[in-house]
């Protein structure tokens, strides 16, 4: 499984670029927002190896955030790499996580290739994702934002409101989460 590639650029067009790593050259398919960001021919891609019967499919992304979201969307049944991709180059992983967590249909259906029927259920599949989006990439950190959101629900707050509050929170244990949080929304 092909996970990152560091390397240089020999050829590029805004779907994809052919990467030379050490006399290699690899196929990557980028979003638009990655192609746009790529400003020199060093490049260090995060990869996401997609084998099939028919081929082997590389997908590269500048952020782990675009990655894990990439990863998310082609779990759900009728998203394919293909749109998958399009939803990424269409939104950051934060504006993306704007969109599920104001559960946005028509945002989702400004997508192209998706219809009514795929931007409902990708929004019922993605449910929660938004706070692993907004918070950093690294586990311990989203995990303890995903508990403390699900706390803070229980408790009746909006989910809006929890993930305005989560994120001006500094700590980054569940106990402490939910307590700095709480203060924050009592505040408002």
């Amino acid at each position: 499984m092909i996970v990152g590639l560091n390397g240089n650029i020999i050829y590029r067009e805004p779907s994809f670029v052919h990467v030379d790593v050490k006399g290699v050259v690899y196929e990557v398919f980028v979003s638009l927002q990655s192609f746009a960001s790529i400003t020199s021919d060093k490049v260090e891609l995060f990869t996401t190896h997609i084998i099939r019967e028919d081929a082997q499919l590389l997908f590269g992304f500048l952020e782990m955030s675009e990655k894990n979201m990439f990863a998310r969307l082609i779990k759900i049944n009728g998203v394919g790499p293909k749109v998958a991709m399009a939803i990424c180059s269409t939104y950051t992983p934060s504006q993306f996580a704007t969109i599920i967590n104001n559960k946005d249909i028509n945002g989702v259906k400004k997508v192209p290739g998706i219809g009514p029927k795929s931007a409902g259920r990708i929004l019922v599949e993605l449910s929660g994702f938004d706070l692993e989006l907004l918070s950093s990439s690294d586990a311990p950190k989203s995990i303890a934002y995903s508990q403390a959101s699900e706390a803070l629900e229980s408790l009746g707050f909006k989910k809006d409101k929890i993930t305005k509050a989560l994120s001006a929170c500094s700590t980054d244990d569940t106990a402490s989460l939910v307590k700095e949080a709480l203060k924050l929304l009592q505040s408002v």
